[in-house]
């Protein structure tokens, strides 16, 4: 059976006006990208960085995104999937624990800074975290759902409330508890809170 995609490829990240994309190309943006967001701020990571950082024309940039906000969310994106990878094989329950633990983890480092910073800007460049959300969290956010109701076919989670209000209760309670510093967040905490909220069965 063929793996559902459930983030964007290249080209459904960004623009498909032009010549299709050279991987190593639009791999250099990104990395450059993320790695001028982490070490200098977005403030420092315009167009005209990313492009010296990374080598390529500024004309190259503009023509496979269609904003810096987009570009910026997909540094992030690229840099989450290769950081988190969405649980690939196991129990339902199994994976997003170990998941939800990673992401607690990611949120203690660079990883956690940048990804509060470019909501940030979404926000405050257009008012809302919709760009967010369209070019990012929808695909992560419905693969972790899938996972959840596949455990609650099988099982293995006892929780019978709607996937989606699961999802959110788990990722939107350690983003909370991030953002706001009012207890400390850990990878034993995250699994914790899996089984709590999901009412993890035994095997």
């Amino acid at each position: 059976m063929a793996k559902r995609r459930t983030e964007p490829d290249d080209d459904a990240a960004g623009s498909r006006r032009g010549r299709p994309r050279s991987a190593e190309t639009t791999s250099a943006i990104l990395q450059s990208a993320y790695a001028l967001m982490a070490t200098t701020g977005l403030a420092a990571t315009s167009i005209d960085a990313v492009a010296r950082h990374s080598n390529v024309s500024k004309m190259t940039i503009y023509k496979w995104w269609p904003s810096r906000e987009a570009l910026l969310i997909d540094a992030f994106l690229n840099h989450a999937s290769l950081m988190l990878p969405l649980p690939g094989t196991g129990r339902p329950a199994d994976r997003l624990r170990s998941h939800a633990a990673a992401y607690a983890k990611a949120l203690q480092g660079k990883f956690g800074r940048v990804q509060l910073a470019v909501i940030s800007e979404c926000i405050s460049n257009t008012g809302s975290a919709e760009i967010f959300y369209t070019r990012y969290l929808r695909y992560r956010r419905a693969a972790l759902v899938e996972l959840i109701a596949a455990g609650q076919q099988d099982g293995s989670i006892g929780a019978i409330g709607t996937p989606h209000d699961l999802y959110d209760a788990i990722y939107g309670s350690l983003f909370y508890r991030y953002v706001f510093g009012i207890r400390p967040i850990s990878p034993a905490h995250a699994r914790k809170l899996v089984d709590t909220l999901l009412l993890v069965r035994s095997r």
